[in-house]
C-alpha cells in the first residue's frame, strides 16, 4: 500500500491469500524446522538455482499455525496476534501419525514452490497427532536502503531530470524549467513534517498543531517568496517517491513550477504506522 497525495486513496497491497494443501498419510517428523529450511536450501526434490536465506522461527507465527489447528482464519489470526505481514501463507498436512512422516512428504515437488518463497523470511509449525500447520511470512519492516543524505541528492537529480522535460500535470501543460538547487532550511522543514507523520501515524499536508506547509517553512527560518510541499508514503526508494509525486497533477504541477528556485526533501521511517515510510518535498523561492 502507497499514498502519495493528502488527497489520494491508497493503492492495493500486496497480501497473499491463505494456501491450503491437504494430505493423508500416516507420518511424522521430528525437526520439520530443520528439514523445510534444507528443502528450501535446494536439497531433495526442490532443486533450487537460487541461495535462499533459512526461514527463521518466529513465536509469533507458532501461534497462528496453533490457532489455524483451531479453526481460525489465517489473516484474522495475525491481525489479533498483532503481526503484520506484507506476505502470508499456510501449509496443512493433516493424517493418522502425521508426525513422522510431514518432512518425506514435504520433499514432494508439490511444496518446494511454497517452501522456496524467497519473499518469505519467518516461519511458525506447531503439531499435533494427527495434523501440521505451518505457516511462513514476511513481516512488515518498512526501510530505505539509502541514507537520508543520499537519498536527497537522488531526488534532487530526478527532480532536475523531470523539469528538463516539457510535460503536462494534469490539466497544465509546463515548458521545461531551470534546475532547482538544495536548501538545508527546506531540507530540515520536510524532515520534521514526515518524522511527524511517521511517529503519529497520519498523513497530512496540515500538521498535527494545526500547521501548513508555509508556517511550517517560515517556523524553521526560510524567508520566502513562495513555497509547495509535496507529501509521499509507502514507497521504499526515492524513485517511487518521484514517480509518485509526477503522477499526481498538483504535485507534479509543484515539481515543475518554474518559480521554485531550491528544494529540500526528507524521509521517515516507522514500523507502527501504516504507511511504514513517509516522505515530505518541499521547494521554494527566497525573498
Amino acid at each position: 500500500m502507497k499514498r502519495h497525495l493528502s488527497s489520494c486513496f491508497p493503492k492495493s497491497a500486496a497480501v497473499s491469500g491463505l494456501l491450503l494443501f491437504a494430505v493423508c498419510f500416516d507420518a511424522a517428523a521430528s525437526d520439520l524446522y530443520t528439514t523445510i529450511n534444507r528443502l528450501r536450501a535446494g536439497e531433495s526434490a526442490c532443486a533450487s538455482a537460487k541461495q535462499l536465506p533459512p526461514l527463521r522461527p518466529q513465536e509469533t507465527l507458532e501461534r497462528a499455525a496453533r490457532n489455524l489447528a483451531r479453526g481460525d482464519e489465517l489473516q484474522h489470526s495475525l491481525k489479533a496476534l498483532g503481526y503484520r505481514a506484507t506476505r502470508s501463507s499456510a501449509l496443512w498436512l493433516k493424517g493418522d501419525g502425521v508426525n513422522e512422516q510431514a518432512a518425506r512428504m514435504l520433499a514432494n515437488p508439490g511444496y518446494c514452490k511454497q517452501l522456496q518463497d524467497a519473499a518469505v523470511t519467518e516461519i511458525g509449525i506447531y503439531q499435533d497427532a494427527r495434523q501440521v500447520w505451518i505457516v511462513m511470512a514476511a513481516p512488515f519492516a518498512p526501510s530505505v536502503p539509502v541514507s537520508e543524505q543520499a537519498a536527497g541528492q537522488r531526488v534532487l537529480d530526478l527532480v532536475n531530470q523531470a523539469r528538463a522535460t516539457p510535460r503536462t500535470c494534469g490539466n497544465q501543460s509546463f515548458k521545461a524549467a531551470r534546475p532547482v538547487r538544495w536548501n538545508n532550511v527546506l531540507a530540515e522543514s520536510s524532515r520534521l513534517h514526515a518524522e511527524d507523520m511517521a511517529h503519529y501515524n497520519y498523513f497530512s499536508h496540515s500538521g498535527r498543531d494545526g500547521s501548513d506547509p508555509a508556517q511550517r517553512v517560515e517556523r524553521a527560518g526560510y524567508s520566502y517568496h513562495m513555497t509547495g510541499e509535496n507529501i509521499a508514503a509507502g514507497q521504499m526508494n526515492p524513485e517511487d517517491a518521484l514517480a509518485a509525486w509526477i503522477k499526481s497533477p498538483d504535485h507534479c504541477a509543484n515539481l515543475m513550477n518554474p518559480g521554485f528556485i531550491e528544494m529540500g526533501v526528507a524521509y521517515a521511517v516507522d514500523s507502527r504506522s501504516d504507511m511504514g515510510v513517509y516522505w515530505t518535498q518541499v521547494f521554494g523561492a527566497p525573498r
